[in-house]
């Protein structure tokens, strides 16, 4: 069951450099794709079919796709440490980029290079035995990771239909923003990819930048810093497709736990532990430890407070040295917490895989070598805070509507915003519903669905 990744624009692409980097020293791959001497005994228990194909020369190589509308994030690949892991053809660049700009990445530019794009993801789905579906990692608030990431996913529908499409994607910050636009860009995004999303998981910048100074101890993160962060979150949710495991967890399978109704699907990701070596030292790192861990705001990846909200479902993904018996109770003292509320109509809540492949490191990276960590991946109506944060931002441009000509200006109707916008108001709604007691809302909320 192959994965074909999909990394697109600026932060897709990083993102990806770390995803693929962390993924090579966790199956023993070199960075020109060969295997180390001393990792065979590692191939018998690891079914990393799905995320490389191996050419006729012994070499292994990405199922990935590198995206850019322009050159320079790319051309840092090509000319990079793992320059020969990918196949030339994997990495695409355009000569122009989308200027922040969501239409340019939909309409202008996005338009020329996205037949290319379509094509390569055809080859390489034909080198697969059966296609799983696609993990496509994008920002939200730049142009290309915004409008080209919606183009290619509407192609992807009509092209894969039921195929699974899972989004990691980065969610602009509160406080700091890289772009003045970003609200447009996200919203406009949010609302085209809506129905062609099957779960969507999301990180932002400042919560990683947080996690990074308080937990990590480093005083000035830099890109680097968090993306390596946000790699071991991908490769914990994607461990159980290429490791065995005691009880593995395959793409659906999130989605069937995670997503009650189909717009719902944005999950809250946590991560733990996330220690320099130094605390590690001094630290147990039990299983109810980082599960409890697992719970606490500071660990979160988006910035929103899920003791205000309700828990709709929770997977718990541990990897390392774990028994069912340990989960079991730590899983138990939890539902005994006051502070974590499920909604009424979803009383068992948690699924759980387990992975015995214990967490790799990057040499040089921040992250103490443990023995087991957990990603969780909840969902909870708490992260309706961060859309209205957002849609508060946008209707304060909008109102003015400035900006709004480049847009227009790049071929699209002013209309496209407006519709966006009471999307996004919907799905506020939505999330309100959900919530809502069985015994005040139970009838308005059948009629909805």
């Amino acid at each position: 069951m192959e994965c074909i990744s999909i990394h697109i624009g600026q932060a897709g692409v990083q993102m990806g450099n770390a995803c693929w980097e962390l993924y090579c020293l966790e199956h023993g791959f070199q960075p020109d794709g060969r295997l180390h001497e001393s990792s065979t005994a590692s191939l018998a228990d690891s079914s990393f079919g799905t995320f490389f194909s191996e050419t006729g020369g012994g070499k292994y190589v990405p199922r990935a796709v590198f995206i850019d509308l322009e050159p320079t994030v790319v051309d840092e690949i090509r000319n990079g440490h793992y320059r020969q892991l990918y196949h030339p053809e994997q990495l695409i660049s355009g000569k122009e980029d989308a200027a922040n700009n969501y239409a340019r990445g939909h309409y202008t530019i996005g338009k020329e290079i996205v037949e290319s794009v379509l094509d390569r993801m055809r080859k390489m789905a034909d080198l697969c035995i059966g296609l799983q579906g696609f993990l496509i990692f994008h920002s939200f608030g730049g142009g290309t990771g915004s409008g080209f990431a919606s183009l290619l996913m509407e192609r992807l529908s009509v092209d894969y239909g039921k195929k699974s499409k899972l989004e990691f994607s980065v969610y602009p910050a509160p406080q700091v923003a890289t772009a003045v636009v970003e609200p447009y860009n996200s919203i406009l995004t949010t609302h085209t990819t809506l129905e062609h999303s099957d779960c969507s998981f999301m990180v932002d910048n400042e919560a990683i930048f947080d996690i990074c100074k308080c937990n990590l101890g480093v005083e000035r993160p830099s890109y680097t810093n968090l993306n390596r962060l946000v790699a071991q979150i991908v490769s914990s949710i994607t461990a159980s497709l290429r490791f065995d495991g005691a009880l593995n967890v395959d793409l659906t399978e999130f989605q069937t736990n995670l997503v009650p109704y189909p717009r719902i699907h944005f999950p809250l990701v946590t991560y733990a532990p996330i220690i320099s070596a130094e605390r590690a030292y001094h630290e147990q790192l039990s299983v109810p430890e980082i599960t409890n861990s697992c719970f606490e705001p500071a660990n979160q990846m988006v910035k929103c407070d899920p003791r205000h909200g309700k828990y709709m479902a929770c997977c718990l993904l541990y990897r390392g040295d774990v028994v069912p018996k340990d989960v079991n109770a730590a899983i138990a003292h939890i539902k005994t917490r006051k502070s974590i509320q499920f909604v009424d109509w979803c009383p068992t809540g948690f699924k759980v895989g387990i992975n015995y492949q214990p967490p790799t490191v990057v040499p040089g990276g921040d992250l103490a070598k443990v023995q087991r960590a957990v990603c969780m991946l909840s969902n909870t109506t708490a992260i309706a805070e961060a859309w209205s944060r957002l849609d508060h931002k946008f209707d304060l441009m909008y109102a003015r509507r400035a900006f709004v000509h480049w847009y227009v200006g790049e071929g699209m109707e002013e209309g496209e915003f407006s519709e966006a916008r009471e999307d996004m108001a919907a799905l506020e709604k939505d999330y309100e519903e959900v919530g809502v007691d069985s015994g005040d809302g139970c009838e308005a909320e059948e009629d909805e669905y």
